[in-house]
């Protein structure tokens, strides 16, 4: 049988070309003029034009008069009954007969009519169709069959150029993912032995811890084919074509093993399937089906590793975490202090650094911040310092970019009225006396009271000097007891309370509820957890686990145990009077004091503080 060559031109082209090729025989073979245009005067025009004998050729149709001057232009006008209409006509010597009118040719008529609507639409239809076939997966009639296709990106080792001395901060998850580049690179070594891989790796973690980033790294380690696709693009508005897309993704796995297939995002389609097994989304379910089939089907000794991530694991489908399937479940959490230094060193290689930097006082400043947001707070930095006109980022440009990721820019056209700026004062003083008077209490490092677009009026940094992985009861106390230092404060000076403490009030409450209902930190239910967590990884939603009497009673308690530090602070901040007056003023002027400027007024006249430490 011949071959049937495709057509070079679309059918579009040719549709033009009948086109012109029409208009032209129809120019050449029925010529048409252009209808002239007829202008409607007054009959007083008309007797004018009558007398001053311009009107060449006159034609009375009904009512209407239609008349050609002698230069060929047309008039209309009305005739008023005029019953010597004829006789001035002849004076005139104006010739009667049909005025000419020409209008254009049927033909095309025709063509303006009926073709060219036609010809539109069909090129309407034709854009619309292409432009709904590309967003169903094909890119027209043709390629129908390409609904199924899975639309993966595929990246070579030489494309990511990610290897794991790029990857800072998660030094227990690189180890746990180089067994299976080890793997990659001599599977032989584990065949020996009759050990097999994992099928899939799950990575589990908050948002910009760097899942993604790991699993680049095992690719550009192992330097095989990645395959990276967003569970997101497997669901689809016809049902089965999200499984299709799966068969798809693990057929080119298959052909281009060994390879590291990574699905971001796994739990758009894998969350646990209906116990009814009626309701819900069908093409979610079929596709998660599909996925359970494949990797159960698959041959793992052909080196395809499937690695998925995702930051809520607990909706996932028990089917789709049990061995065979996804056997490793590994955490990248966030990172620990010497993990934050780490990463800012990873990302500080990219820009210039003056000779100030201490990125072990920035980790520590920026404690439970994830790998994304360092990198955020190391590019801020160098923003900064472009804005400042210095070829070079300094440590004061880090400190700066915590708080800008922290609390906000700066809102400099945010002004706050002398009384409100005094009050700002006393309330983050007290808070900042509140915590040096306790022991336990992380020292203070900043204060400030220029606003932040975060909405912040001003805020009190504290610093631990070395990471804290527990906390104590005392911790606990002395930290609701500093939140309440600000509220404490105004109330105290100006006899009076403003909604300045909103944000201290529900961290406060937070922090007690916390103790009683899950640090087991109360003497009347002991270690009875009452509250169950969702969602830990992103944001930890609560919800109580009890009856109705029991929360009443804790909200009993969760009242009483912030009155009591609440009563904590009143006393300290009573006793340290002329300190919480000298620390507002000096604030109140400056507008920002450090953490040194802080201890060093608190501590000029030790005689006027109260021989606390409580605690």
């Amino acid at each position: 049988m011949q071959k049937v060559d495709k057509p070079k031109k679309p059918l579009l082209v040719y549709y033009l070309i009948a086109l012109v090729a029409i208009i032209l025989v129809n120019q050449v073979l029925f010529p048409a003029m252009v209808k002239q245009e007829v202008k409607e005067v007054d009959y007083g025009t008309f007797l004018t034009m009558l007398s001053d004998k311009t009107v060449a050729k006159v034609e009375l149709s009904g009512d209407e008069i239609y008349f050609e001057d002698k230069s060929d232009n047309l008039y209309s006008t009305n005739t008023f009954e005029d019953a010597d209409l004829v006789n001035r006509l002849q004076e005139a010597g104006c010739e009667f007969g049909q005025v000419k009118q020409q209008e254009m040719s049927p033909l095309l008529s025709m063509i303006l009519s009926l073709v060219i609507p036609l010809v539109f639409f069909l090129v309407i239809g034709q854009l619309l169709s292409r432009s709904l076939m590309k967003k169903m997966g094909g890119a027209g009639l043709g390629n129908a069959m390409s609904f199924g296709k899975s639309n993966a990106k595929i990246y070579v080792a030489s494309e990511t150029g990610i290897k794991f001395k790029d990857v800072a901060g998660e030094d227990e998850a690189k180890e746990a993912l180089q067994e299976i580049v080890d793997f990659l690179h001599n599977p032989k070594k584990y065949q020996d032995i009759g050990a097999k891989m994992p099928s899939g790796a799950l990575l589990v973690g908050p948002p910009g811890t760097g899942k993604t980033l790991l699993a680049k790294a095992v690719a550009g380690e192992a330097d095989v084919p990645f395959f990276s696709i967003s569970g997101s693009e497997f669901v689809e508005m016809f049902v089965g074509m999200g499984a299709a897309k799966v068969r798809d993704l693990f057929k080119q796995a298959n052909e281009k093993a060994p390879c590291i297939v990574f699905i971001d995002e796994i739990d758009t389609i894998g969350k646990k399937r209906d116990a009814q097994g009626v309701g819900g989304n069908d093409e979610r379910e079929q596709t998660l089906n599909q996925l359970l089939t494949e990797m159960d089907g698959f041959d793992g000794s052909k080196g395809v590793v499937i690695l998925a991530a995702t930051n809520r694991p607990e909706t996932l489908d028990p089917a789709l975490l049990r061995p065979g399937r996804f056997d490793r479940r590994i955490p990248v959490e966030l990172p620990d202090l010497q993990g934050r230094e780490a990463i800012l060193r990873v990302h500080a290689k990219k820009i210039k650094l003056g000779d100030d930097i201490d990125f072990n006082a920035i980790a520590r400043a920026a404690s439970g911040a994830s790998g994304a947001e360092l990198a955020n707070m190391v590019n801020e930095a160098a923003l900064r310092a472009v804005r400042d006109g210095r070829p070079y980022v300094t440590q004061a440009d880090l400190e700066e970019s915590i708080e800008i990721v922290i609390a906000g820019y700066q809102k400099k056209n945010k002004i706050l009225s002398d009384k409100e700026r005094l009050i700002v004062s006393y309330h983050e003083i007290g808070h900042a006396l509140v915590a040096a008077l306790q022991t336990h209490s992380a020292p203070v490092t900043k204060i400030t009271i220029i606003p932040r677009t975060s909405g912040a009026l001003g805020y009190t940094m504290q610093v631990d000097e070395q990471e804290r992985n527990l906390l104590s009861k005392e911790d606990l106390e002395n930290k609701i007891a500093t939140l309440t230092g600000g509220r404490v404060a105004e109330e105290l000076i100006f006899h009076s309370i403003t909604t300045g403490a909103s944000n201290d009030i529900e961290q406060a409450t937070k922090l007690a509820r916390a103790m009683i209902t899950r640090y087991g930190m109360s003497d009347r239910f002991g270690m009875v957890a009452l509250e169950t967590v969702t969602g830990q990884y992103m944001g930890g939603d609560t919800s109580l686990a009890c009856a109705g009497e029991t929360a009443a009673d804790i909200d009993e308690m969760v009242v009483k145990l912030v009155k009591e530090q609440y009563q904590k602070a009143t006393q300290l901040l009573t006793d340290a009077m002329p300190k919480l007056h000298e620390l507002a003023k000096y604030l109140y002027e400056k507008e920002t004091i450090t953490g040194e400027e802080f201890m060093k007024i608190l501590h000029d006249s030790t005689d006027a503080l109260p021989s606390t430490k409580e605690n």
